[in-house]
Formats: C-alpha cells, structure tokens, sequence
C-alpha cells in the first residue's frame, strides 16, 4: 500500500478528514473514497450478536452469488 503523508494545508483543504470525502477529477469521475481512521478504542469490548458457530456455519454453507453477479445485478437496477 502507498502511504501518503499530509500536510496542514492539505488537512484543512480535506476538512480535516472529520467525514467521509469522494475524490473526483476535473471532469466529475469519481476516483475514489476516503473513510476517516477510527479510534478503535470505540469497539473495544463489543461482541457480535452473532454466535462464533453461527459464523462458522454460514462460512461453511458456501452459496451466494458471485462478485460479478452482484455487480450485474446492481447495473440492472437504475
């Protein structure tokens, strides 16, 4: 991964990176997504609602749709 070092005059022109931010180009074609690090002291002690067997289970269910399948679906919406 590339890491990218950020200046104070590039932090406040990104509104400090306080929300999610869509990078665009002249044009309007959207580049990219950038989601704001979060401290995950903000999870510590959660627990999911769902059971670590229950996991295992579905992961071992297999099925589903594929990637592509998805994405075509999704196309077909608009």
């Amino acid at each position: 991964m590339m890491k990218v070092t950020v200046d104070d005059t590039l932090r406040a022109k990104l509104h400090n990176f306080d929300s999610r931010l869509e990078f665009c180009d002249e044009s309007g074609r959207v580049l990219g997504y950038f989601m704001p690090a979060v401290d995950r002291a903000v999870y510590e002690g959660t627990q999911s609602p769902t059971s670590d067997q229950e996991l295992r289970r579905r992961s071992q269910q297999g099925g589903g749709r594929s990637l592509a399948e998805i994405i075509e679906h999704l196309q077909n919406q608009g």
